[in-house]
């Protein structure tokens, strides 16, 4: 993939020095265009062999266009905080919003790259990186991002020359590290793992952009030429038709006969107050000791709670709280994304919650929003909320795999019982705050979310993130029977 990287390609300075300005003020008009439009974020990826120009390259399109529009990001080896969560969490947070440019130097690609070369990693681990790294990327464009990937490139002669050039003057030779010798003398081994991985994540949607840069007036022409005419290209196709969402939906199945996951539960099962307060003390004083447990140390606990309306998701989530150290916790509670969370990727406001180890974060409603009430409602289209259950299933995969238990519960009533809980709240004073107009509106919807439900269950109820149906006509047996299921699946993940 490198050969036309090598072919030492120069342009003269009075070439440049005609070219510059022109160029400059385009991609000035263009990100200015983009800002107005606020239709979407362009992701611009910086990777190379050091000595290529990487930093430089950075520097340069900060200089060129607008930088109060640009966000810039360099990843360095992951702090305390990063590495007790997801690997991708730190880049989730460094995503630009819509109308916004984020430059991202040394990203998801960097580790990957490195740890094979260096025999950190196997084969397998670089295999499954290149994967997610695929999903991820394709999501992000699928949410509407403008992505570009630069890898700057050098033959083994050129860095050779570049780090022995940047070493003798004296104002540059603090960047060459004895590091940067270190892995000069690997070349040829991350030269092949790097072809492996730009050959694996250059796609339709988010293709490599391989840039020579031994010659600094080409590299810095080159760079800004192809950013020019990918913004322009894209400002054209949202004047046009708009951009939409290249993944397809697939067709549902038809429904056979009228019994589901929901419908089929035993909503008759309850239980005394004698023996809810006996299983209440039984199981709280559980869940502390678990999460007082040294082996949590090295956990967390993820808890989502999705139901019907008036399902009893606060009063069952305030039964988990009292078992808890306040400063361990904290409760999300879900509602209408804002404007600085509609300018994200729709996971992005989840992502940003992910909680350190040792700690424990509820989600009074959740990323499960997309395929239950944006479907039902109409606010995502028929491809956003069928992509969105493979998206949720690797998002909680790779929380599964930082260390997270991950525990689902559906609390289910019937309608019968949510008419009546409507109406006592409607008559007491203190729980009128409880119900509003959009919770008749949506019982009129009763079976179109009882069928999403099911959807949900069956695509997202996987062997590391299983879904707990939870018969909650009884407020009683509702709450213990999630007190138990979370001491049931932290105990397991403790002792695996």
């Amino acid at each position: 993939m490198f050969e036309s990287a090598e072919l030492g390609h120069t342009i003269d300075k009075k070439t440049y020095d005609r070219q510059v300005p022109k160029l400059r003020a385009d991609l000035l008009d263009a990100q200015f265009d983009m800002g107005e439009l606020k239709k979407y974020p362009s992701i611009i990826l910086i990777n190379g062999v050091n000595g290529a120009g990487k930093g430089e390259t950075v520097n340069l399109l900060n200089a060129w266009m607008d930088p109060r529009h640009i966000q810039t990001h360099a990843f360095p080896p992951p702090s305390d905080e990063e590495r007790e969560r997801p690997f991708m969490w730190r880049f989730w947070r460094a995503l630009p919003p819509k109308g916004k440019i984020g430059i991202l130097f040394g990203n998801w690609y960097t580790e990957p790259i490195v740890g094979r070369a260096m025999k950190k990693t196997k084969a397998a681990d670089l295999d499954q990186s290149i994967e997610e790294i695929n999903r991820f990327e394709k999501m992000l464009s699928d949410e509407g991002a403008l992505i570009l990937k630069f890898w700057m490139h050098l033959s083994k002669d050129a860095q050779r020359k570049r780090l022995k050039a940047l070493e003798k003057d004296k104002d540059t030779r603090w960047r060459v590290t004895p590091e940067d010798w270190t892995i000069f003398k690997m070349y040829d081994k991350f030269r092949g793992v790097s072809e492996h991985v730009l050959r694996h994540t250059s796609t339709g949607h988010a293709p490599w952009l391989v840039v020579e840069g031994a010659d600094e007036r080409y590299r810095s022409l080159t760079v800004g030429r192809i950013l020019l005419e990918a913004l322009r290209k894209r400002q054209r196709i949202e004047g046009e038709r708009g951009w939409k969402a290249r993944s397809a939906a697939a067709p549902l199945p038809p429904a056979t006969d009228t019994r589901d996951l929901i419908n089929s539960l035993d909503m008759r099962q309850a239980l005394t107050k004698k023996k809810f307060d006996k299983a209440l003390e039984k199981y709280q004083g559980r869940l502390n000791q678990l999460t007082r447990h040294p082996k949590f140390r090295d956990r967390s606990l993820i808890c989502v709670f999705e139901g019907s309306d008036a399902a009893g998701k606060g009063g069952t989530i305030r039964r988990i709280t009292g078992a808890l150290d306040a400063r361990q916790y904290q409760i999300i509670p879900i509602a209408a994304p804002s404007e600085e969370e509609r300018a994200q990727p729709y996971l992005w406001r989840f992502w940003r919650h992910v909680p350190r180890t040792g700690r424990v974060t509820i989600f009074d409603r959740s990323w499960y929003g997309r395929v239950l009430v944006e479907r039902v409602e109409g606010f995502a289209q028929e491809a956003d909320w069928m992509r969105a259950y493979a998206e949720i299933n690797d998002f909680e995969d790779q929380l599964v795999r930082s260390g997270a238990v991950v525990v689902k519960f559906w609390l289910a009533i019937t309608a019968e019982e949510q008419l009546k809980r409507f109406k006592e709240r409607e008559k007491t004073r203190f729980k009128r705050f409880k119900i509003t107009e959009e919770d008749w509106r949506n019982r009129k919807k009763w079976d179109a979310y009882e069928h999403a439900v099911c959807d949900m269950i069956d695509r997202s109820s996987t062997e590391i993130a299983p879904w707990t149906l939870v018969e909650a006509n009884d407020k009683l047996h509702a709450r213990i029977k999630v007190l138990k299921t979370l001491c049931d699946r932290l105990e397991a993940a403790m002792k695996a």
